[in-house]
């Protein structure tokens, strides 16, 4: 049986050094961390969870909450997560409350339930992951950190710029020479859908080119909405297609071009495509398309390490930390 002994003899340091690693990652160094971490890979040593919840008061579980695994943008972001938690020693707890499915609200009742019951040490809210819940914030006594914005400071938050990034994308197309382009957007109840609108309509407006409201059409942020825009493009403004269409996720991006490849319209030929989005699944799709925002790799880390802060004592009002978004130009907009 491997103990903690061995894995100390093996590293070359004492038992509690090895005990820092597993339970107080932060307080060795990384050289250290390195050699007990390669001495519990190669021994293949387990750490008695209870033994150690019931020594440090701490389940070391971190609780994650996401709105769809099935979006690209939150299956990148639980990866970060859950290896920056790994990194200090963390494990982590993932729940999808399903926002597509239409039984979110019942799911995030449930999950918080568990989580209250487990005794995890906190949580990270992806977003609208507990959309419309946020009486349920802040009944919270458990540190958490929200991804995402929220409409007033309950609890720690790491947002996205989505004003300044759809603002860059309107600046973008117009530099690109449009000026009558199409918006397909999220759905109007969720406060980062009605912020990259405004974002993207005060860009235009600012030089002289007013967004066409009968080029405006919310989408659901699902590929199928994507799909339907493009046919909507088609049968409403047919005879009078806009030169370009922003989408406000990549998964409704997604299903345009594939209903643009099945009607035969050309990209950029026909129209300009560009969407809000910075996904590593974006990487692999042809044409290439042009896009704003940031990694969710970026959101993730700052979440972690924000939450981090908590369990270590950090006793201060909410926090907010806004992450810039940068623009990516490709020759399809």
């Amino acid at each position: 049986m491997t103990t903690i002994s061995k894995v100390a003899e093996l590293a070359g340091v004492s038992r509690t050094t090895v005990s820092h690693v597993i339970n107080h990652a932060e307080r060795v160094s990384p050289q250290l961390r390195a050699k007990v971490s390669a001495a519990i890979a190669e021994l293949g040593y387990l750490p008695n969870s209870q033994a150690r919840s019931l020594r440090t008061g701490r389940t070391n579980v971190i609780a994650v909450l996401i709105p769809d695994i099935l979006n690209p943008f939150y299956t990148e972001l639980v990866k970060v997560v859950q290896g920056a938690l790994e990194q200090l020693g963390l494990d982590a707890l993932i729940f999808n409350t399903d926002v597509p499915g239409g039984r979110s609200q019942a799911h995030g009742d449930q999950y918080l339930r568990q989580i209250s019951q487990r005794g995890v040490d906190g949580l990270i809210v992806g977003d609208f992951a507990l959309h419309g819940m946020l009486d349920r914030l802040r009944e919270l006594t458990t540190p958490t950190v929200f991804i995402g914005s929220l409409p007033e400071p309950i609890v720690d938050v790491v947002e996205l710029d989505d004003y300044d990034g759809a603002a860059q994308m309107a600046e973008h197309l117009l530099s690109r020479g449009h000026t009558r382009i199409a918006v397909v957007s999220g759905p109007a109840s969720f406060r980062e859908a009605d912020r990259r609108i405004r974002g993207f309509a005060d860009a235009l407006a600012k030089a002289g080119h007013p967004l066409d409201r009968a080029l405006l059409r919310e989408g659901t942020y699902l590929q199928p909405s994507g799909r339907a825009a493009v046919a909507w493009l088609c049968e409403e403004h047919g005879g009078d297609m806009p030169s370009a269409v922003f989408f406000a996720n990549s998964l409704m991006a997604i299903g345009a071009l594939t209903e643009c490849y099945d009607r035969g319209i050309r990209i950029p030929e026909d129209i300009a495509v560009a969407t809000f989005d910075q996904v590593a699944q974006l990487e692999d799709v042809r044409p290439r398309l042009t896009t704003v925002g940031n990694s969710p790799a970026e959101l993730g880390r700052r979440a972690v390490s924000m939450l981090h802060q908590r369990l270590n004592g950090l006793d201060e009002p909410p926090r907010k930390f806004t992450v810039p978004c940068f623009l990516q130009a490709f020759d399809t907009a």
